[in-house]
């Protein structure tokens, strides 16, 4: 069973989301002051945080760079997308081919407004106002339909989205990448990575806090083993599971994620 919830068209700005802590991380400007206080909070006790979003971005834009270049991927679909920043998952993809197609979902109402306006010159991407948990809605949306064909291979991505869905037997994260992969024909690839964290106490505060911060709005911070049962069943790409900075870096000298209270963990996945 999914939620079937009514989602929120109005921007409440005295509630920090998700979406606009991660655009202040990045240095964007579609935040409000109730979000830049929660990262000053978060920071007291995770510093790494803002280092930790940039390498996440860029780990997305080098997986699908890979996956369009190397893979021949040319559909996407990208859950909890967040506010557009710079080089967005369909500019990566379509320096490799222009003709690739991008469907973006999240719930907030505000990636909504910014993400449409980005894009109403773009036939070929889209941006859908649903909840990520909502796989038979984000399947059989009208511009899901038009844009994305699932009888060819696609790229589902799940990234750094998977902390703020709580546990669930119907809805949590394994669920819902169940979901999912059944409806994706084999050449498909999955990319999922989300807050991780060895020490019990910043999984605590960070979930604790984060909870209180967006209203209900999260899940929580998980361990390694947790992630990892998402790809069973998937051929994991190299170099594996990781800490994401360190997933085919650019270069050798490329930023690497120097503090381990908390890391961003996850890879890559093709369904066979």
């Amino acid at each position: 069973m999914q939620t079937g919830k009514q989602l929120s068209t109005s921007i409440d700005a005295a509630v920090p989301t998700a979406a606009r802590m991660y655009d202040h991380y990045l240095g964007g400007k579609d935040n409000y002051a109730a979000d830049r206080a929660a990262c000053e909070e978060l920071d007291k006790v995770v510093p790494s945080t803002r280092r930790l979003a940039v390498n996440n971005r860029r780990f997305l834009q080098r997986v699908v760079k890979v996956l369009a270049a190397d893979h021949g991927i040319r559909q996407f679909l990208d859950h909890g997308s967040g506010l557009p920043t710079q080089d967005n998952v369909h500019q990566v993809a379509q320096r490799v081919d222009p003709d690739t197609h991008v469907v973006y979902v999240d719930n907030d109402p505000m990636v909504l407004v910014h993400g449409r306006a980005l894009l109403e010159q773009d036939e070929r991407t889209a941006v859908i106002h649903a909840d990520m948990r909502e796989t038979d809605e984000i399947f059989s949306h009208p511009d899901t339909r038009r844009l994305i064909d699932f009888s060819r291979p696609v790229a589902v991505l799940f990234n750094s989205v998977m902390h703020c869905i709580p546990d669930s037997d119907t809805d949590g994260p394994l669920a819902v990448v169940r979901r999912v992969t059944e409806r994706l024909v084999p050449g498909s690839y999955m990319v999922m990575c989300q807050l991780v964290s060895e020490d019990p106490e910043v999984r605590t505060f960070v979930t604790d806090f984060m909870d209180q911060a967006t209203q209900g709005h999260w899940g929580r911070v998980r361990q390694e083993k947790e992630v990892a049962e998402w790809f069973e069943g998937t051929e994991i790409l190299d170099p594996g599971l990781v800490e994401v900075s360190t997933w085919r870096p650019d270069s050798e000298v490329a930023p690497r994620q120097l503090s381990h209270e908390w890391i961003e963990f996850g890879g890559v996945a093709r369904i066979l």
